[in-house]
């Protein structure tokens, strides 16, 4: 099976998503508190989104990530506000894994190479969003007809090997991953994939898991997991709620 990774994302020192317990009560908005919640329901790793990072460019809950750390024994992927070697030196003296940067390899690719030569290639991901069959970026051009075909081909040639990719088909409030599209891309992009956007069924699960051999190895799930939309966590809430030994404990 490929690995499932809870996502985490932290807006002014809050969680963004809290959880939904079976008796209907609502967990903390506390980061830290939800991060031992997802490591006691045995997640193997953690993928974090400093949401102030994205809108200023600069990482601004790194404290939060850094207490996160220190408290876990799983590794941290961090994404949000990482444009800059700074702020990559930042994540990592917090002891991050791996940090993800997007728009710093579209707008900036000479600090993106920077970043990657400085870490390896192990621990630098680049990430890319479709949305309707169209590229979403942050980072405005000039040229609008940006292919996901050549930012690929860009970033293998410069030593890139991970990507976080999300392709998904917006019908008003319904979101869907683009299985066809993602499906193609995965057959031809020859990196490894971690693949985040719109899974919010164990079909929709199921679906992406047909496509390891392709190179998708992970896949991200934020809202839905929140939501208790997978029946397996059924059993991992009734541990955490009655402090069954069957998890890990943090």
């Amino acid at each position: 099976m490929i690995l499932v990774v809870p996502a985490l994302r932290i807006k002014k020192g809050k969680c963004v998503y809290r959880i939904k317990y079976l008796d209907g009560t609502v967990c903390s908005d506390d980061p830290v508190e939800m991060a031992k919640i997802w490591r006691r329901e045995n997640a193997k790793s953690l993928h974090i989104t400093d949401v102030d990072g994205i809108e200023t460019g600069e990482l601004k809950n790194i404290d939060i990530v850094k207490e996160i750390i220190s408290i876990l024994d799983i590794p941290i992927e961090l994404g949000g506000g990482i444009r800059s070697l700074e702020q990559a030196e930042k994540a990592f003296d917090a002891g991050v894994h791996r940090i993800l940067i997007g728009s710093t390899f579209l707008d900036k690719p000479t600090v993106a190479v920077q970043i990657l030569k400085r870490f390896g290639s192990n621990r630098v991901a680049i990430g890319i969003s479709i949305q309707n069959n169209q590229f979403i970026s942050n980072v405005t051009f000039k040229n609008q007809d940006i292919r996901k075909e050549n930012v690929i081909q860009n970033a293998r040639y410069l030593g890139f090997t991970r990507l976080i990719y999300r392709d998904v088909i917006v019908d008003g409030e319904n979101v869907k991953p683009n299985f066809d599209g993602i499906a193609d891309f995965a057959k031809h992009s020859g990196m490894k994939i971690t693949y985040t956007g719109g899974i919010t069924t164990v079909e929709d699960l199921l679906k992406i898991q047909e496509l390891k051999d392709q190179g998708i190895d992970s896949v991200i799930i934020g809202k839905a997991l929140y939501e208790n939309k997978f029946p397996c966590q059924n059993i991992w809430r009734i541990c955490e709620f009655y402090n069954y030994p069957h998890t890990a404990r943090v």
